[in-house]
């Protein structure tokens, strides 16, 4: 990344000036347009990607290695699924899933939620 010249008007004080409908003159403009200024190159955007990627692959590995819960109830099922209220019903109801109830709430089991979101992705 190249490194722009400083300038002695910071940009806050132009956002303080912008905001405050005091619009610059064709002069400060001039002294603003010579701030600092970063360019990103399409090598820098690529690597950004390749780290960003790489990350997200780490994330989603700890998070389908280690549950956090055995049971799962509705509400986090649906939220992972993306389903309604309704299709967690009708899968439970056709033996896609197997819900537990205890106490007028269903649970169900982690390890089946993963197992149908890896089928899911297929």
């Amino acid at each position: 990344m190249v490194q722009g010249q400083k300038n002695e008007i910071s940009h806050g004080t132009f956002l303080k000036m912008y905001h405050e409908n005091n619009f610059p003159s064709p002069l400060l403009y001039s002294k603003l347009k010579d701030m600092p200024t970063e360019i990103v190159t399409v090598e820098d955007l690529n690597e950004f990607r390749i780290r960003l990627l790489a990350d997200m692959e780490n994330l989603l590995k700890n998070y389908t290695q280690a549950p956090r819960k055995k049971w799962l109830k509705s509400f986090e099922v649906m939220t992972m699924l993306n389903i309604t209220k309704n299709t967690l019903t009708t899968h439970r109801n056709n033996g896609v899933l197997y819900g537990k109830k205890v106490g007028g709430i269903y649970y169900y089991a982690y390890q089946e939620i993963m197992e149908l979101l890896q089928k899911k992705a297929k």
